[in-house]
C-alpha cells in the first residue's frame, strides 16, 4: 500500500495550559488537605487522632512532643495552644504558596513539544498508522493505550523510545488513535480491534516484507493480545509493557469500585457519545489524590530553565493532553475490565472469540515495572505466568517512568531493543 497523501500532521500543543486537569479538583483536594490538617489538630495534641499502621510510631511521637510544647509555652506565658495553631497556620501558607507558584509556573513555562510527526502509511478515521522507518530495519508495530496520547512514546528529543528502537535497527510503526469522532463514538473494543487494528497490522506487514514484532503498552497491551491470537499470521512475538490482565489480583478493591462507576458515568455522557478527558482524569487523580499538590510543590522550587523544569512540563502537557473515550469502550473498560475481571477469568471476549493468553504461541516479553501505582504489579504479572513463550523483566521503575524516566534508557530500552532483535526473522 501507498502511502497516503496526507503530509506529516502539525505536532499537538496547548496554547493555554489547562493543567493539571482537572484542575478544580486537583486545587479542592489540595484545599481539604489543609483544612483537615487543622482541623486535626486537637485530636493530635490529645493522642487520639487515628494513625495509618504504617506511621504509628512517628505519629505517637508527634503528639508528645506537642503536649511538651503546649506545657514549656503555657509554663512560660500561657499561649501553648496559640503558639501552635499560630506555627501551623504559618506552615500551610507556605505549602500554599508552593502550590500555586508552581501551578503558576507550569502555565506560564515556554515549553513546547516541536517533534514533528513521522509519514503516515494509512489512516482509517482517526487512527493512523506513522512510520519511523528505517525501510530496512527490523518491523515493530507498536500498540498505545486508547486513553492517552500516543507520543508520550516519542515525548521529546532523548526522551523518546521509538527514536532510540529506530537508531538500534528497528522500523518503528505506530499505532495513533487519536480522540474518537462521529464513527468510532459507537465503537466497541472489538470494532477498535477488527476495524482499526487489525487492518492497521496488515499495512505494516505489507509495507515491511515480513510480519513485524508488536509491542502493547498498558491498555494497548490487551488490544495487542487479542491481535496475536486472532491474527496469528500478523504478529511474529509480543512485547507486553506495563500490561493489566488479572485486575482483582491487587487493590482489587479500586478495580470493583470503578466497575460500580461504570454504568452511571456511561449514563450521564451517553448523549456526548463519549466520556470527556476531566472525567477520566479525575478516576486516575482518585488513586492518590493529593500527588498534584506534591508534585507542584516540587516543581515551584526546580529552576525553570533547567533540563529538569522542561521535562516536567513536557509530561506534564501530555498528561494534560488527553483524548475522550468512546461510551461502550469505556462501559467495558471500566466495567467488564476493572469491575468484573473479565480478562483474567478467560471471559474477555473480542468480536464473539474468548482472549485467553495460553492460546498465543508466539515468543513474548512481558515487562511488569515495580513501582507502577497505575497497572499493580500483580495484575500484569499474570501474563507472565499465562503466556507458554512468556520471558520477563521488572525494571525498578514506575508506569510512565518505565518509558521517559532518566533510568528508562538502560533499565528498559536497551533490554527491550536486544529483545525485539533477537526475534528477527532469520
Amino acid at each position: 500500500m501507498s502511502p497516503s497523501p496526507v503530509g506529516p500532521k502539525p505536532t499537538r500543543h496547548t496554547t493555554i495550559r489547562q493543567g493539571p486537569r482537572p484542575l478544580a479538583l486537583h486545587l479542592t483536594n489540595a484545599t481539604g488537605a489543609w483544612l483537615s490538617s487543622r482541623a486535626a489538630l486537637p485530636l493530635l495534641k490529645s493522642g487520639l487522632l487515628p494513625w495509618r499502621p504504617e506511621f504509628a510510631v512517628q505519629g505517637a511521637a508527634l503528639s508528645l512532643a506537642l503536649r511538651a510544647a503546649r506545657q514549656n509555652d503555657r509554663d512560660a506565658n500561657d499561649s501553648g495552644d496559640s503558639a501552635i495553631l499560630a506555627a501551623l497556620d504559618t506552615e500551610l501558607m507556605r505549602r500554599a504558596d508552593a502550590f500555586l507558584e508552581g501551578l503558576e509556573r507550569y502555565r506560564q513555562h515556554p515549553y513546547h513539544r516541536d517533534l514533528p510527526d513521522p509519514p503516515i502509511l494509512w489512516r482509517e478515521g482517526t487512527t493512523r498508522l506513522l512510520d519511523y522507518g528505517p525501510p530496512d530495519g527490523v518491523p515493530v508495530l507498536v500498540v498505545p493505550s486508547l486513553i492517552n496520547r500516543a507520543y508520550i512514546l516519542d515525548l521529546a528529543p532523548g526522551q523518546s523510545l521509538l527514536r532510540f528502537l529506530v537508531g538500534r535497527g528497528l522500523r518503528v510503526m505506530l499505532v495513533d488513535w487519536d480522540a474518537p469522532e462521529a464513527e468510532e463514538r459507537g465503537f466497541t473494543l472489538s470494532d477498535y480491534i477488527t476495524r482499526r487494528l487489525e487492518p492497521a497490522a496488515e499495512v505494516a506487514r505489507e509495507e515491511a516484507g515480513a510480519v513485524p514484532i508488536v509491542i502493547g503498552y498498558c491498555m494497548g497491551g490487551l488490544l495487542a493480545l487479542a491481535l496475536a491470537q486472532r491474527r496469528k499470521q500478523l504478529v511474529r512475538a509480543l512485547a507486553l509493557l506495563a500490561t493489566p490482565w488479572r485486575f482483582h489480583a491487587e487493590r482489587g478493591e479500586h478495580a470493583r469500585l470503578l466497575g460500580v462507576l461504570a454504568a452511571p458515568i456511561a449514563e450521564a455522557y451517553a448523549p456526548l457519545g463519549e466520556v470527556p478527558v476531566d472525567v477520566l482524569q479525575a478516576l486516575f487523580a482518585a488513586q492518590d489524590p493529593l500527588l498534584a499538590l506534591r508534585k507542584f510543590s516540587r516543581f515551584a522550587e526546580l529552576a525553570q530553565e533547567s533540563a529538569a523544569a522542561r521535562g516536567f512540563v513536557a509530561l506534564e502537557d501530555w498528561l494534560n493532553d488527553g483524548v475522550p473515550l468512546a461510551i461502550e469502550v469505556a462501559r467495558e473498560c471500566l466495567g467488564r475490565w476493572y469491575g468484573e475481571d473479565l480478562p483474567g477469568r478467560g471471559e474477555w471476549r473480542v468480536a464473539g472469540e474468548a482472549i485467553r493468553p495460553a492460546l498465543i504461541d508466539q515468543p513474548s516479553l512481558v515487562v511488569v515495572p515495580a513501582q507502577d501505582r497505575i497497572v499493580p504489579p500483580a495484575t500484569a504479572a499474570a501474563l507472565a505466568d499465562e503466556l507458554p513463550r512468556a520471558e520477563r523483566m521488572n525494571p525498578h521503575l514506575g508506569h510512565i517512568g518505565m518509558i521517559v524516566a532518566r533510568e528508562a534508557p538502560n533499565a528498559v530500552w536497551l533490554p527491550l531493543a536486544s529483545w525485539l532483535l533477537g526475534q528477527r526473522a532469520p
